[in-house]
């Protein structure tokens, strides 16, 4: 059998039923659990961003510099390659679903980093660490353990496919197309601008993501916004395709080869999950490190994530991909997005693009390296960070010239097992979480 053949099998069984239901049941029923906060206080969780503590916090980097950190691992390709190649093999209907899991996706977060405040730790360096490892080891019964060491272990891998190689080769495929730069040069010009920031570690990481983010961000949504005034009257008609489409196939057309409803919810979901991570248990090792005692606080700050990144961002491209009808011509990934901007922006569209794919795939990269980091520091200590960074820097020349539906495949199976002991995690301690959120939110 074909490798990439296998590993389609077992990416089919990854993102079967089983984790798509998981995904989508836990957000649900998280959000019930907490009536809906997430969705309904919104204000809340802008006005944390930048609202001190009342008292001296732990913490290595600020709230607002643990959201740009958690979003710049969050905003990446996933945006711009990753929602093309949802219409592309899941139909237009795929964006609902990606709505879907964003929707339910912000109490999944809020969950995420209460606990990873909630249940963070000193290593021996007297530095903060936390995430979805130490609120199992911290959190739960020791028969569950086993578990913090299946999502370190998953996480420190997996890093190296959704946070690495999968970033590297988007944009070394794109500038090549439209420069003719070699990809290697790509990737090893990636590796050195990567080294000057992840020596410096989480404070490093977080300084960077913090002016980046933004500037990357806005820049992006401005392009898409004004494609999309540009062509208001057909808000309507994109709409209802999403929405349509989401619940009958999709027929073929043009380049299009068609789609079926499971389609355009395993890739609706599935790429939701990659672009904005809820459940997948990477954003709270990020927002553990955040200067707050307050677990709701920063669980308020990591619930506007899902918002950003998917309700925002990802629907950006997905109205800009359907307004110029580039879906029906047979391109995908970030070549699909790239057509589409420059149909709709000549000249300045497919520059927005290339340039935010870029800086999305930049910030991902550095941001991902400090959750594999963690998680490999979990496992054999801290003297394994040092080997960890080299391991990093080195891997993303060759992430470049790798086959991009190979690193799709590798990032999505990777994905669904991170997911599954950390969603686990979080049913089990949930009742602590609706429980302590009542408690905390009565006294502010």
């Amino acid at each position: 059998m074909d490798f990439s053949i296998l590993l389609d099998t077992v990416s089919g069984i990854v993102w079967g039923p089983i984790t798509l239901s998981l995904l989508l049941g836990v957000g649900i029923y998280l959000t019930f659990g907490l009536k809906a906060f997430p969705i309904t206080n919104m204000a809340y969780g802008f006005r944390s961003l930048f609202k001190k503590d009342g008292e001296q916090s732990d913490g290595d980097i600020s709230s607002f510099q643990s959201l740009m950190t958690a979003l710049s691992a969050t905003v990446g390709t996933g945006n711009i390659a990753g929602v093309a190649t949802a219409i592309f093999l899941g139909g237009p209907g795929a964006i609902f679903w990606m709505w879907i899991t964003a929707l339910f996706g912000m109490a999944t977060k809020y969950c995420e980093a209460f606990l990873a405040i909630y249940f963070r730790e000193r290593n021996s360096k007297n530095n903060i660490v936390g995430g979805p490892m130490y609120y199992i080891k911290n959190g739960l019964d020791k028969k569950y353990h086993f578990l913090a060491y299946l999502f370190a272990a998953f996480g420190m891998v997996a890093a190296f496919g959704i946070g690495n190689g999968v970033q590297v080769n988007s944009v070394s495929q794109v500038i090549n197309i439209e420069f003719g730069v070699s990809q290697s040069i790509i990737g090893f010009t990636i590796a050195v601008l990567v080294a000057f920031v992840i020596l410096g570690g989480i404070k490093s990481i977080g300084n960077v993501a913090s002016k980046l983010v933004p500037i990357m961000s806005l820049l992006y949504i401005l392009g898409g916004l004004i494609i999309i005034i540009d062509n208001y009257s057909l808000i309507p008609k994109m709409f209802f395709l999403i929405i349509n489409s989401a619940f009958t196939e999709t027929a073929a057309a043009g380049g299009f080869a068609g789609a079926t409803i499971s389609m355009a919810v395993r890739f609706g979901v599935s790429r939701g999950v990659f672009s904005n991570e809820a459940g997948l248990g990477s954003s709270p090792i990020a927002h553990a490190a955040a200067q707050t005692n307050n677990p709701a606080k920063q669980g308020s700050i990591s619930m506007l994530e899902p918002l950003i990144d998917t309700l925002i961002v990802c629907s950006i491209t997905a109205f800009v991909v359907l307004i110029s009808g580039e879906w029906l011509s047979g391109i995908n990934g970030a070549a699909l997005t790239t057509s589409a901007f420059d149909q709709g922006l000549p000249i300045f569209g497919k520059y927005i693009v290339i340039f935010g794919l870029i800086l999305f795939a930049f910030s991902t990269i550095i941001g991902w390296s400090y959750y594999g980091e963690k998680c490999a520091e979990f496992i054999f200590g801290e003297k394994v960070i040092p080997i960890y960074r080299l391991l990093w820097i080195i891997i993303i020349p060759f992430g470049a010239i790798i086959k991009l539906n190979l690193v799709w495949l590798i990032a999505d199976i990777m994905n669904g097992l991170m997911a599954i002991p950390n969603l686990i995690a979080l049913i089990l301690l949930s009742p602590l979480v609706f429980s302590k959120t009542r408690e905390l939110l009565s006294k502010n």
